[in-house]
C-alpha cells in the first residue's frame, strides 16, 4: 500500500492590511508566474507587505509582491519584485474598475495561498481606508476580545 503524501498548506497573509482598511468585497484571482515563482511559493517564500495592484489598459497588474528567488533556481530564475498580471474575469474586472472610481478605495492583495488544483490564487480586495480613530476601535476591539476568550478559558466548566 503507497503512502500518501499530506498536502502542507499554503496561505501567505498580508495582516497589516486588515488594521488599514476595511474590506468591501473579496475577489480570488490567478497569476501569471513562471516555474521558480512557484516552487517558491509553495516553500513559503514570499511576503505581500507592500504589494499593491494597478490597472493597466484595461488589465489588473499586482506591483511590488515579493517573492524569493527559488533556492535551486539557475541563472534564469526570476526577478524577486516584478510586476505580475491578475488573471480575473471580464465582469470582475469591471465591478474592480467601478470600485476604486469611489475616493478612498483601493484594491489590496492580502493573501496567497494554492488551490485544490495547485495553482497559486491572490486574494484580492476592494477596500477603503480607515481614519486614525477607526484603528484604535480596532485595536480596542482585539484586546476586548483577547481578554474575553482569557476569562473564558481559566473560568471553562469540564
Amino acid at each position: 500500500m503507497a503512502k500518501e503524501k499530506k498536502k502542507q498548506k499554503i496561505e501567505i497573509v498580508n495582516r497589516k492590511a486588515a488594521y488599514e482598511y476595511y474590506f468591501v468585497q473579496e475577489f480570488d484571482a490567478g497569476i501569471m508566474l513562471t516555474g521558480s515563482e512557484i516552487k517558491s511559493i509553495r516553500n513559503g517564500n514570499a511576503n505581500l507587505n507592500d504589494a499593491y495592484c494597478v490597472f493597466e489598459n484595461g488589465e489588473l497588474w499586482v506591483r511590488n509582491l515579493y517573492i524569493a528567488e527559488y533556492e535551486y533556481g539557475t541563472d534564469s530564475n526570476h526577478l524577486p519584485r516584478r510586476t505580475r498580471k491578475l488573471l480575473l474575469r471580464r465582469p470582475e474586472l469591471r465591478k474592480l474598475e467601478r470600485g476604486i472610481r469611489e475616493k478612498g478605495s483601493t484594491i489590496i492583495p492580502f493573501k496567497i495561498f494554492i488551490s485544490d488544483r495547485g495553482l497559486a490564487k491572490l486574494t484580492i480586495e476592494l477596500a477603503r481606508g480607515k481614519k486614525m480613530f477607526d484603528k484604535r476601535e480596532t485595536i480596542k476591539e482585539r484586546e476586548d476580545k483577547r481578554t474575553l476568550d482569557r476569562l473564558h478559558k481559566t473560568f471553562k466548566v469540564r
